[in-house]
């Protein structure tokens, strides 16, 4: 891990209502990473994304990004440093895929200003350019398919120039070229650009392919921690998820890849 913290957990507590979601979670994130939170549905994986961007309020635990207590921040500075792909992203359906992606510049504009400045449009440019979605940039949101949609929510994160990169489920839907497109760029991004990500993955073999380390949750609360092949074993998956696993090698990575076992085999 990065000797810098970007964001420290500390006995996070928080849900809905008085039904708590998350129970004394507790973790770090270092600058650079690539992190991988998974779980079975209903582990929490959500509620926490909603918590470190000021979405729902904990009932207990603090959370720090950069050191400063989440709750000191005000949401347009933590909008400034920190950029959220939501899952199933929805809206701006009426707009063109560049006006879309320069509203990620909101939070840096001043007050009253109401044209974008030439650092905007370089940066919606960027953000166009990096995912591929420059060549539609004149076209409106409920024209594309949904692989083009959502690189083009992810092109108005990029936009915020975030320090922080959270995605709930940035594959959901995609068919296995747009995972693997939507994958590559997140890793290309965090290698070269040093771009802290924090990404909930339903895949397993995909998590364990793209992230540096694991967060796997069960029941709201941290199961296991750690590098995907210290997470990803049978037994654990077994704890977890209930089912039967063999885990291999990827033979081209050697990353560990998970196979399950069907009942009666």
């Amino acid at each position: 891990m990065s000797s810098e913290r970007v964001l420290e957990v500390e006995g996070l507590t928080c849900g809905y209502g008085q039904r708590a979601v998350l129970r004394d979670v507790s973790f770090e994130v270092g600058e650079g990473e690539f992190v991988g939170v998974i779980g079975p549905n209903g582990s929490g994986k959500t509620t926490l994304l909603r918590a470190v961007t000021k979405v729902l309020e904990p009932s207990d635990g603090r959370m720090l990004l950069y050191g400063k207590d989440i709750r000191g921040i005000k949401l347009v500075d933590l909008a400034r440093r920190v950029a959220v792909v939501s899952q199933n992203p929805e809206g701006g359906f009426g707009m063109t895929v560049e006006e879309f992606v320069l509203l990620g510049r909101v939070p840096h504009r001043r007050k009253f200003q109401f044209l974008e400045t030439k650092h905007d449009e370089y940066a919606a440019e960027r953000a166009m350019a990096l995912t591929g979605t420059l060549q539609l940039k004149r076209r409106y949101l409920r024209e594309l398919s949904g692989g083009e949609r959502q690189l083009a929510f992810i092109a108005k994160a990029l936009c915020q120039e975030p320090e922080l990169l959270l995605l709930d489920e940035p594959t959901a839907h995609l068919d296995i070229a747009h995972q693997i497109r939507v994958l590559d760029l997140l890793k290309r991004l965090n290698r070269g650009d040093r771009l802290t990500v924090i990404a909930v993955l339903h895949d397993l073999n995909l998590a364990g392919e793209y992230c540096d380390r694991l967060l796997l949750l069960k029941d709201g609360r941290v199961h296991k921690t750690g590098l995907p092949e210290e997470v990803l074993t049978p037994r654990v998956i077994g704890e977890v998820y209930g089912t039967n696993v063999v885990v291999g090698r990827s033979p081209v990575s050697s990353k560990p890849y998970v196979f399950p076992v069907p009942e009666g085999i």
